[in-house]
């Protein structure tokens, strides 16, 4: 009688290392999945031009999933980064057409590169207002950054009386030209966004698994009440997870505003939801404490491809919202279920050595 149960327990861990497996490969079987259905159902799917106009929906999910990852994974969360991305275009629209004025007769006007740097310290800045809402005010993370979502809106919104700043082309006597080519731009035939993306996505991964602040990252999320007491600052690590997504917002804002060559107030309505579907699906926990940017950013190809072929397809975008939302509830399902099958098969294995 003993054997025949040491046996079926042995098919049970067997069986529950398989799928467990498979939901640790889920990301990557949704997106072969929603490759195929898109090559079979969707006209030019797979064209050159296509695929190139993919990559750059495919960068903007990516940088806002990066930064919403490293919130998740210390239990937080990050609403605000849509309001942050439609904020920074218009700061940076505004700094192009209009420079700051000093208020002494003389306007200051800025070259790109300052441009981008002036609208990269904007959305630090905002993150760390998130930080510290939720570090020393001690307020929640999701009430914390819906407040600042509304905040950032109505600034981009006061910024133009909710116009459009058009024409970014600039001005060369000013030396504010050149910004079409954050947004337009290519190197060796990809996107500037995509090579953007590749450097920001290595450091963020480098930070990740080698920097103490990545372990600490970790830790604070797994449990924050032994990390505080283990001698790590939580609410250092808490700033910088929400200036870092601030940061990754910013960008985002800039590559729209340049590829448009406009930049509008309602500018990333919305964004945070593909954000976090991306983060959910490629692994990291909402419960926090577990998260890779590697698996975030193959989470951002699954819904950049499924926006865009829904897109082709002629699908509308209420349909389109409603498909977002179950990914998000059943990527949210899986992680659950997920946990709950690690716990059983190591429950399995130790009793098997004993």
């Amino acid at each position: 009688m003993t054997t025949v149960t040491s046996t079926q327990n042995a098919r049970a861990g067997d069986g529950g290392s398989l799928l467990l497996t498979l939901m640790k490969l889920r990301t990557f079987i949704a997106l072969f999945a929603v490759i195929a259905f898109f090559s079979v159902f969707a006209p030019n799917f797979l064209s050159t031009a296509n695929l190139i106009l993919m990559s750059k929906h495919v960068a903007l999910n990516a940088f806002l999933a990066m930064g919403m990852t490293f919130v998740i994974i210390t239990g937080g969360i990050d609403l605000s980064v849509g309001s942050i991305v439609g904020l920074c275009g218009m700061v940076a629209g505004g700094l192009i057409l209009y420079g700051i004025d000093l208020q002494i007769g003389y306007t200051m006007y800025f070259n790109i590169f300052e441009v981008a740097a002036i609208t990269l310290l904007v959305g630090i800045a905002i993150g760390a207002v998130n930080g510290l809402l939720i570090t020393k005010l001690n307020v929640a993370p999701f009430i914390a950054t819906l407040g600042t979502l509304y905040v950032a809106r109505g600034l981009a919104l006061l910024s133009s009386g909710g116009q459009t700043f058009p024409n970014l082309q600039g001005n060369p006597d000013l030396g504010t030209t050149g910004f079409a080519f954050l947004g337009s731009g290519r190197i060796l035939g990809l996107p500037v966004s995509v090579w953007i993306l590749v450097i920001v996505a290595l450091a963020a991964a480098y930070i990740a698994k080698y920097t103490p602040i990545g372990r600490q990252i970790f830790a604070v999320g797994g449990n924050e009440r032994a990390a505080r007491m283990s001698g790590i600052k939580v609410d250092r690590v808490k700033m910088f997870v929400y200036m870092f997504s601030g940061f990754c917002a910013a960008i985002v804002g800039i590559v729209i505003s340049s590829e448009l060559m406009a930049s509008h107030p309602a500018t990333g309505n919305s964004f945070e939801l593909n954000a976090i579907a991306a983060a959910v699906l490629g692994g990291t926990s909402m419960s926090g404490g577990r998260g890779t940017i590697g698996g975030t950013i193959i989470g951002a190809f699954v819904i950049g491809i499924l926006s865009d072929g829904l897109v082709m397809m002629g699908v509308s975008s209420f349909w389109q919202m409603v498909i977002k939302g179950i990914v998000i509830i059943v990527a949210v399902v899986v992680d659950q279920a997920q946990r709950r099958l690690q716990q059983r098969v190591a429950l399995m294995q130790l009793a098997k050595k004993d």
